[in-house]
């Protein structure tokens, strides 16, 4: 799993690329993006949007202090379900 440092007043954009693991040609047909703990001002998806290839959230806010785990669950074009998670601390930088 994947860790990323991000300040409460950050606003970023992660990717996961999902044709490597995937080399048949299958492509992203469907994404969704997950934050845990949901909580107010925590670490949230602001936007989110998918491509044939890849999957990309942008994250704004977080209680520093605090660690969020982010998650991308894809449906493939091949009905197979996967999921990819990040680990987010907050810290003022």
């Amino acid at each position: 799993m994947t860790m990323v440092v991000k300040d409460p007043g950050a606003r970023i954009d992660f990717e996961f690329e999902w044709a490597a693991a995937y080399p048949d040609g299958q492509a992203v047909l469907a994404s969704a993006w997950t934050c845990v703990p949901d909580e107010p001002d925590g670490v949230a998806v602001a936007a989110a949007s998918h491509d044939l290839l890849k999957s990309v959230a942008t994250l704004t806010g977080g209680i520093a202090g605090r660690i969020y785990r982010v998650s991308n669950r894809v449906t493939m074009s091949d009905g197979q379900i996967d999921e990819r998670s990040l680990t987010v601390r907050v810290e003022e930088r």
